[in-house]
């Protein structure tokens, strides 16, 4: 036994050479992002990629949305994509990048299982274990999410996460802790929640749906515009400037999703506007990739912020662009009120 573990940790380390390759053909509707590959989840059954991402450096994968999806190489990933048995999964690698870790030759039969209806009945079966135990983990969550949502207090606008961002609370609530509880709703409940702390680390429940789900500001009404994005800072940015109700995706994988979500609200009259993030210094430009992704799937117009000259290229969203542009407004106003009093105290 120990030598086959000696041999799984082996393909382990070596497949960490062509973590690009083989993410591309196990993921194929993902892209690269960074050192990561973002993908929907295939064994979950996701419409768009986001939740799901695989280190390309490291081979760690991690699926936010589901506490169960998590392994540490690409050995576990492949058998977690395709329900087998480490082992199992260790030899597929090591047959298809031909690393000679495994003895094909000299193997016994049973080392090399082939497809049956048994095994396949057997592999039906384990997705769908996994499926029921997702489901149970989002119902639990659902319930986690409206309990604390029903103790919290409405949050004050004085909240430092708040104030940071030059938003106001509309509608969020606080819990004891201090932590700021943003609602994300799906089919209309509340399923989970999005807490940010006071230094603005966000996570959200364990288990909680967040692919589809989304937070809102404001109603909208039919022959209306409405704002789809990603961050609730952004959205209640948008929302104070132009009034106009936004839709929040909470991340980028998920501006698909909640796009076509909305394009059949009010029997589709809406005009919808993705209000994209532009990730400039990020490789791939994932921000732009997802919002057009999304505009184009759901026929809506997409929009970015226009940085001025001068503009620090660290900047990615509108809540960023707006307290951009508040800085210098107050820096200027700093500014003018100092010339004023030097010139009025020119005359005493």
């Amino acid at each position: 036994m120990s030598e086959v573990i000696a041999k799984i940790q082996r393909v382990s380390r070596a497949s960490l050479a062509h973590a690009e390759t083989l993410t591309r053909e196990w993921l194929p509707q993902g892209s690269r992002q960074g050192s990561e590959w973002v993908a929907r989840n295939v064994a979950r059954g996701d419409r768009a990629s986001g939740s799901f991402g695989v280190s390309l450096v490291s081979g760690k994968w991690n699926d936010f949305a589901d506490r169960s999806a998590h392994g540490g190489d690409l050995v576990s990933l492949y058998s977690y994509l395709h329900g087998c048995r480490q082992v199992d999964a260790a030899m597929a690698i090591d047959r298809r990048l031909g690393l000679g870790v495994f003895r094909w030759g000299a193997a016994p039969a049973a080392a090399q299982p082939t497809p049956s209806l048994a095994s396949e009945a057997a592999h039906r079966q384990r997705l769908e274990a996994h499926a029921a135990e997702r489901e149970n983990a989002r119902q639990e969550a659902a319930s986690r999410a409206q309990a604390a949502w029903a103790a919290a207090k409405p949050a004050p606008s004085t909240h430092p996460y708040l104030m940071s961002r030059g938003v106001p609370a509309y509608g969020l609530r606080q819990c004891r802790r201090g932590w700021l509880l943003v609602p994300l709703l799906a089919g209309g409940e509340l399923v989970n929640l999005q807490w940010i702390t006071p230094n603005g680390k966000k996570r959200f429940l364990k288990g909680g749906q967040v692919q589809g789900a989304h937070a809102a500001l404001g109603e909208p009404v039919a022959g209306g515009r409405l704002f789809v994005c990603e961050g609730w800072a952004t959205g209640a940015t948008l929302y104070r400037l132009t009034g106009d109700p936004v839709v929040c995706a909470m991340n980028a994988g998920n501006l698909r999703a909640v796009a076509e979500t909305m394009r059949g609200v009010l029997n589709g009259s809406l005009d919808l506007v993705i209000a994209g993030d532009d990730d400039r210094q990020t490789a791939g430009n994932p921000g732009r990739q997802a919002a057009n992704d999304a505009a184009l799937a759901v026929g809506a117009m997409v929009l970015y912020p226009k940085w001025p000259d001068g503009c620090p290229g660290d900047l990615t969203d509108f809540n960023d662009l707006y307290r951009w542009h508040r800085a210098r407004l107050d820096e200027a106003a700093r500014a003018d009120s100092g010339q004023a009093g030097s010139v009025g105290g020119g005359h005493e």
